[in-house]
């Protein structure tokens, strides 16, 4: 199963990160068929492998890389795994009168986000796997990053310093620093910690675009942050959730009448009082800080409701969206549920601009697949920054590409054991997303 998917800033069209999650449950792959020509837009390439070469036998569980994220420029790239590490790689800088692919990354630091803990008033154990990545607007040379488990978010700035140390005065002599000859070092230091405020595994965390605030969720809460004060109480080991504000709180006042959770949530891309979360039930609520500080109630709400003929037992089930992708316009969002791919229009809350079924051949196969919770399975998806192409991951390493002007869709296999991108499958679609 792709574990995730994200379109580099820095070439719109062109690349697309992923990462390939081992030991996914397995689930039948659509038949592949002879490769016609491949349509514009679509004719992508391997660029180029991060991660052990070893087999898939080989591999530890703390290796599995769980989140995969680029930055604005598209010049560093960052993943995170099951052992809570995070590891950096930076585009290669062009040498002289020598040609490089401008693809072509290398390591650039790595370091421990977060570590295993244990909850003794929950008795709950708390993995140390990184569940999201997401970098934030750059602090002078400074890189700036926000990494979350399962209950802690926290703030990392990574920068580049002189590699040296002072040194002790000798009996009668004068220290000094040493190693100034201009070799640098990757120093990764934590600035925030923002824990505490969430009951509940935290499902998604996006910074703001005016790059003061980011909101973090869980099933039932969303909580906005500020990226300067909001963690100092929990940096210092105080309590009181940090200082987040909850925006959203969909907890009733008895469980039994729970209706949806929340399953995604991120910013608007340009309007810094807009944000957006999915539920269960398959809708996309958006909502607006200037109606007030609490949004439990949405401003709009994009749901395209069952058909009454056609819904079954797993309609709810597969009606969940597990992710959604607002494009850089803010005009349109894309969300993945477990069988299709949806194209909204803000501007339209009825029914999305386009349904693109991308599990239609497991329909006749639910009842299997909940039997041994593959229907459960989250995916996501990405989108280009000119909402040119849409791409969201399937099982058997598949991921499939859909273009806007072209009407076609590409089906790339993502290799395990040999590195190797490999069209399987070109489909011409019968309308335009």
């Amino acid at each position: 199963m792709t574990a995730e998917i994200l379109p580099s800033p820095a070439v719109t069209t062109k690349y697309f990160g992923c990462a390939a999650g081992i030991g996914a449950a397995a689930a039948p792959a659509p038949a592949s068929a002879p490769v016609s020509s491949v349509p514009d837009g679509l004719d992508f390439k391997l660029s180029q492998c991060f991660g052990d070469c070893s087999s898939v036998d080989q591999v530890t569980e703390a290796d599995i890389l769980t989140a995969v994220q680029f930055d604005q420029t598209g010049e560093y790239l960052a993943t995170g795994d099951r052992g809570g590490r995070i590891v950096v790689f930076r585009q290669n800088t062009p040498i002289k009168n020598k040609l490089r692919r401008a693809s072509d990354f290398k390591f650039f630091t790595e370091f421990q986000s977060h570590v295993s803990e244990f909850d003794y008033l929950k008795s709950l154990e708390i993995e140390e796997k990184i569940n999201q990545i997401k970098w934030c607007q750059r602090a002078g040379r400074s890189l700036m990053l926000l990494s979350t488990n399962d209950k802690t978010v926290k703030l990392w700035r990574i920068k580049e310093m002189p590699n040296r140390r002072f040194v002790e005065p000798p009996e009668g002599g004068e220290g000094g620093w040493e190693g100034e000859g201009g070799d640098m070092e990757v120093c990764a230091q934590p600035r925030r910690v923002f824990a505490d405020a969430h009951a509940y595994h935290i499902n998604a965390v996006d910074p703001c675009c005016d790059g003061e605030h980011f909101l973090s969720a869980d099933d039932l809460r969303v909580n906005l942050w500020s990226l300067e004060t909001a963690g100092a109480a929990a940096a210092r080991g105080g309590g009181g959730g940090g200082g987040a504000h909850t925006a959203v709180d969909l907890k009733p006042r008895s469980m039994e009448e729970l209706r949806e959770v929340v399953t995604c949530a991120a910013f608007h891309p340009r309007a810094a009082h807009v944000f957006l979360y999915s539920t269960s039930r398959g809708a996309i609520r958006v909502s607006d800080l200037r109606a007030g500080a609490r949004c439990d109630r949405s401003v709009r709400v994009m749901d395209e409701p069952p058909d009454p003929h056609t819904k079954t037992f797993f309609s709810d089930i597969v009606a969940s969206i597990s992710d959604i992708k607002v494009t850089q316009c803010g005009q349109f969002v894309v969300a993945r549920d477990y069988l299709t791919l949806k194209l909204w229009d803000a501007r339209m809350e009825a029914r999305p601009v386009k349904t693109i079924p991308v599990h239609d051949h497991l329909r006749p196969r639910l009842c299997d697949l909940y039997e041994n919770d593959c229907i459960f399975d989250k995916f996501e998806c990405a989108v280009s920054g000119d909402a040119a192409t849409v791409v969201t991951g399937s099982y058997g390493n598949l991921c499939s590409m859909y273009s806007r002007a072209g009407s076609a869709q590409a089906t790339l296999e993502i290799s395990k054991v040999r590195h190797v991108v490999r069209i399987v499958r070109i489909v011409q679609v019968d309308a335009s997303l």
